[in-house]
């Protein structure tokens, strides 16, 4: 079949009211699909490809719809996705025991003034950062390049047409299938995940150790989706936390020394001669993470230092743009943003929204009370300054290396010390007591900075989206703001659902017997109550941190040696020390399963083709798992049953049901990638 062009449509449709809901409705969609991703294994996935392809396929059946219009609804659909990051704070406040459950409208305004702000801190950072800056923006340049072939216009051809079918079919045959294989776990039918722990011999210190991976759809495609390197630098650091360290702080030697000293979590539990299942855990989840902790505040304000030149360089840019728009010079179309007065008005109402929410707060609380005006004062200084410094870093961090990949954990560990840090100097002021209502402050301030953070980290990557297919940045930046709305709307729903079905570790519990891990919003609780009550663990994130400068001079030596072939991003590090083994396992064999995907059809004719065929697996993988799991989650509240479909054939905590689900698995991963290939050959 030849490729013939399509007829372009006369008139620029781009931000229609059709546009809008569209948008908004698959903001709802990733919403959800990334508030459970994120609470189980911590991470999210960037939604602009898959929301793309949707919307394509879609508003096909409206003649006038244009590559713009696309662009808006993959814009509103991908700031909604993003928004969901906010959960890496909020259930901290559970966690604490401050909130028992997540008060709607106290949340939303949260992630609405905090994600209009992301929006307003990012748009000076523009032209700097997008137009300007020779930066990769990797999933900004996929989707356009999607967006190029798939929308009507007079560059569509038959061959786009057909990659355009078959990438949403693609989208949709892998969640069926991650949703379909998370039923049979659900039931019992296969195990979700295998794992093996072991005590080592007295001759290697008597400690113990373990590994494991989850069988899990979502886990794979979110490993496809961080790549090859990015998913090693975790593997790098899962092996350094598990077997180094967790071995080590488990040898009964080093339990009794750190026991003299009074720093062991696990005295008791070696001296009552545990499994080393749970010695292992313990010991990770009370020791080891801290390290991963240092090591991503080592790396957090690596990045830092390394971006002060050209996020310098690309204010002093933003700002003579302005000079030159105020002077009456006329801009083209496409370097219209919001006027800078209208962005100043948005950000001073979403800071006065912001300091109603902290003067509700402090004034709701008797320590707090007496105090209001220091506390508001002080937290409206705090989210401007680091609020506008976070915006920077990750933005440019998402286009160094991806929305997904951008180390937005990292910052909200950082806001979260430095507010709490900040605090007790408010204490010592005011002459307050350290209650549970200082930490529950720190983490609402902290939740406001992350919002901007994760809106500023998904902003720049759409905003260079629509610079290349030639979008009007005005446009996209109010489709971005209709974004951040659709997604704070969703998201204390979703905690709620899951917080009454599952629970939170920490908090108080669900009727399903597993709460659900958080494992950034743990860390951050943690922090909060750590640096404010005085007992957290220095000297665990100080050896973090000094891991955190070793390995930064490790991918420093391997960048110069291979030169920039061969990295170890310590960010990825930290990650694989905090996150759970299981979860990082299969992160990695994702990483592997798509580099060996890529490598395969790297000199095909269909390479292009298949790449993004790939893309858009990985995130049906994803969608179809966490959406069928945020349901399930549904189920459990309405009936009050922790295991609903746990009727089947239960022998899921047995090996038969184990071996089932490493065979099924396996064969569905290869059949699924040899099925994409085969799909994106004949388009």
């Amino acid at each position: 079949m030849t490729d013939t062009p399509a007829v372009a449509p006369k008139k620029r449709v781009e931000l229609t009211f059709r546009a809008l809901i569209l948008g908004c409705l698959l903001a709802v969609v990733f919403t959800a699909a990334n508030t459970y991703l994120g609470l189980k294994v911590g991470l999210t996935f960037a939604s602009a490809i898959p929301a793309a392809v949707i919307s394509m396929a879609i508003l096909r059946a409206f003649k006038t719809s244009t590559i713009w219009e696309n662009m808006t609804v993959q814009t509103v659909a991908s700031v909604g996705g993003a928004m969901s990051s906010i959960i890496f704070v909020l259930p901290g406040l559970v966690m604490v025991g401050w909130w028992m459950e997540f008060p709607f409208w106290e949340s939303v305004l949260i992630c609405v003034f905090g994600g209009v702000l992301g929006v307003t801190f990012s748009i000076p950072l523009r032209r700097a950062l997008v137009v300007e800056a020779n930066l990769p923006y990797p999933e900004g340049v996929a989707a356009a390049e999607v967006l190029t072939v798939g929308s009507r216009g007079a560059e569509q051809t038959d061959s786009a047409v057909r990659e355009n079918k078959a990438g949403l079919w693609v989208v949709i045959v892998g969640s069926l299938v991650s949703a379909g294989y998370a039923l049979l776990v659900a039931g019992k039918v296969f195990a979700g995940e295998a794992a093996k722990f072991v005590k080592l011999p007295a001759g290697l210190g008597g400690g113990a150790t373990g590994m494991g991976f989850g069988m899990q759809f979502a886990l794979l495609g979110a490993g496809h989706l961080i790549g090859l390197t990015v998913g090693l630098a975790q593997l790098f650091g899962l092996i350094v936390a598990w077997f180094v360290f967790v071995p080590l702080m488990t040898s009964p030697d080093v339990v009794a020394w750190l026991a003299s000293h009074g720093i062991s979590s696990i005295a008791s539990t070696v001296a009552a001669g545990a499994p080393p299942e749970e010695l292992a855990v313990t010991v990770w989840r009370n020791e080891v993470r801290f390290m991963g902790a240092g090591v991503i505040g080592v790396a957090a304000i690596w990045t830092l230092i390394k971006l002060a030149g050209p996020l310098i360089g690309g204010l002093t840019s933003a700002l003579a743009a302005n000079r030159r728009r105020n002077s009456g010079e006329v801009l083209d179309r496409t370097e219209q943003d919001i006027p800078i007065n209208i962005v100043a008005g948005l950000s001073v109402a979403c800071l006065i929204g912001i300091g109603g929410i902290l003067a509700f707060f402090a004034q709701g609380n008797p320590t707090l009370a007496s105090s209001t005006l220091l506390l508001v004062a002080g937290g409206l200084v705090y989210v401007i300054l680091i609020g506008f410094a976070v915006a920077a870093i990750c933005g440019y961090m998402a286009g160094l290396i991806g929305s997904s990949n951008s180390p937005v954990s990292g910052v909200g560990i950082l806001a979260i010390v430095i507010a709490s840090v900040l605090m007790l100097g408010v204490l010592a002021v005011a002459g307050l007591p350290a209650d549970p209502s200082v930490v529950a402050f720190a983490l609402i301030v902290t939740a406001v900075v992350f919002a901007v953070a994760v809106i500023a980290n998904d902003n720049l990557q759409d905003l260079k989206t629509g610079q290349l297919v030639e979008a009007t940045p005005w446009r996209q930046q109010t489709a971005l703001i209709v974004g951040v709305g659709a997604g704070a709307i969703v998201i204390p729903l979703i905690l709620n659902l899951l917080n009454k079905a599952f629970g939170f570790e920490g908090g108080p519990a669900g009727i399903a017997a597993e709460p659900l891990a958080a494992p950034q919003a743990t860390l951050i609780s943690a922090l909060a109550r750590g640096v404010i009550g005085g007992d957290l663990r220095w000297d665990l994130i100080g050896i973090g941190a000094v891991i955190g400068v070793v390995i930064i001079l490790l991918d420093m030596a391997l960048n110069a040696s291979t030169r920039g072939k061969v990295k170890l991003p310590p960010l990825a590090v930290g990650i694989g020390f905090y996150l759970p083994a299981a979860v990082t396992t299969m992160l990695v064999i994702g990483a592997v399963c798509g580099w060996f995907y890529d490598r395969a059809i790297k000199t095909t004719r269909f390479a292009d083709v298949g790449r993004r065929m790939g893309v858009l697996l990985a995130s049906g993988l994803i969608v179809g798992e966490s959406l069928f799991l945020v349901m399930t989650a549904g189920i459990i509240v309405g009936t009050g049953d922790d295991e609903p479909f746990a009727r089947f054939f239960p022998v899921g905590d047995s090996w038969p049901a184990m071996t089932a689900g490493i065979v099924a698995f396996a064969v569905l991963v290869v059949a699924l990638y040899a099925w994409v290939r085969g799909r994106s050959a004949k388009v």
